[in-house]
């Protein structure tokens, strides 16, 4: 065993490089063969924390690691997120200085080194590698592709609190006490953490940016998809209105809505076209609705939690159950208001409404997705 391998105490350990990952097991050796070219003589370790890749990620850290200690893995399982996985890999060391950085190879290690220099120099809390400042580039990027990370850039500035070029940027460095300061107002919601650390912070961050020359994934394939958007806007909802309501019971009260147009859709079909009974129509129309909310909550509202398999049915069930009794809370506070409190129909309706919402959310979140 080297001097290079040899395990290291908390206290000697200078920088830890947190990497996000889920199915990047062939990018895992090369990258971790150009961090240490990246950082001689620097105490550095590799923390991986990969959510449950089926691909074996995780055991392809856990084979280097047996050899070269500064590189290990935290497996998470039965929970995803890249923002939050972040945050648990800087939560989980206790060096000077923590960066995250992609397992892709889009993003240069041999960038640490200068990042590391700066924040040494004790004048700078965060250095983020942007690909929009001068010398950086979005390398062979598909114009739509730049199109939609350039505005998503903008939009990502109704919530920024300084101005920073790149702040979708993956590849950062900060000092580790200023996570631990605001810790517990990130959302860890999305895929881009480190918007969600400037956001959050209660006084700007003292930012320095190095020009980032976007490189090519080296293996495997992107993680980008309509998923991935809905948590970006999911972030961005949190930020703007998560103080006065969570943006979870946004979200689900829009899927809602969606859910309301499936029901009526379903019960013209059945009832004007197909020539079914109203009551066989509308009982049809609420079950499909019900599975309609259900379905897309799971991929989105509560994707980090999502439901598979058996466990996906189980939920389905737990679901009907909830919002048949949402339903119940509905009527009941509805017909009371009308009839023992005079109050107007309609009034009383959207009252019933709210409360069927509230007790859905809430009671789902605890059940069915165990939020």
């Amino acid at each position: 065993m080297t001097a290079e391998t040899q395990p290291m105490s908390a206290s000697s350990r200078e920088l830890t490089i947190v990497i996000p990952t889920f199915q990047e097991r062939d990018n895992v050796g090369p990258l971790v063969g150009l961090v240490r070219e990246a950082l001689p003589m620097i105490s550095w370790e590799m923390i991986f924390v990969d959510d449950n890749s089926p691909d074996g990620t995780a055991e392809a850290v856990w084979e280097i690691g047996q050899s070269d200690f500064r590189v290990r893995c935290i497996k998470r399982i039965g929970r995803r997120g890249l923002s939050s996985a972040c945050i648990e890999g800087m939560l989980a060391t206790g060096a000077t200085y923590v960066a995250v950085m992609d397992a892709d190879l889009q993003h240069d290690p041999m960038l640490l080194r200068s990042m590391l220099n700066i924040l040494r120099g004790d004048q700078v809390d965060l250095v983020i590698a942007s690909r929009y400042m001068p010398g950086g580039s979005m390398g062979d990027w598909e114009v739509d592709r730049v199109r939609i990370s350039t505005f998503a850039t903008r939009l990502s500035r109704l919530i920024a609190k300084q101005p920073v070029s790149d702040p979708m940027s993956g590849y950062f460095m900060l000092r580790r006490e200023v996570l631990e300061s605001e810790v517990e107002r990130l959302s860890s919601l999305g895929f881009k953490i480190l918007l969600d650390i400037i956001a959050s912070s209660p006084i700007p961050l003292r930012l320095a940016e190095v020009p980032l020359q976007f490189g090519k994934r080296y293996a495997g394939e992107s993680k980008l998809s309509t998923a991935v958007a809905w948590e970006f806007l999911l972030l961005i909802g949190d930020k703007l209105v998560g103080r006065y309501v969570p943006v979870r019971f946004v979200a689900f009260s829009s899927v809602g809505v969606a859910g309301a147009f499936v029901h009526f859709a379903v019960l013209t079909a059945a009832f004007k076209v197909i020539g079914l009974s109203f009551p066989v129509s509308q009982a049809a129309a609420v079950i499909i609705a019900m599975i309609f909310n259900y379905s897309l909550n799971n991929i989105l509202t509560y994707r980090d939690v999502s439901r598979k398999g058996w466990g996906w049915l189980r939920g389905l069930a737990s679901f009907i159950v909830v919002c048949g009794l949402g339903a119940i809370a509905n009527v009941g506070v509805a017909s009371y208001l009308f009839g023992q409190q005079q109050t107007m129909w309609a009034l009383a309706a959207i009252a019933g409404i709210f409360v069927g919402a509230v007790w859905n959310y809430a009671v789902s979140s605890r059940y069915t997705w165990g939020k």
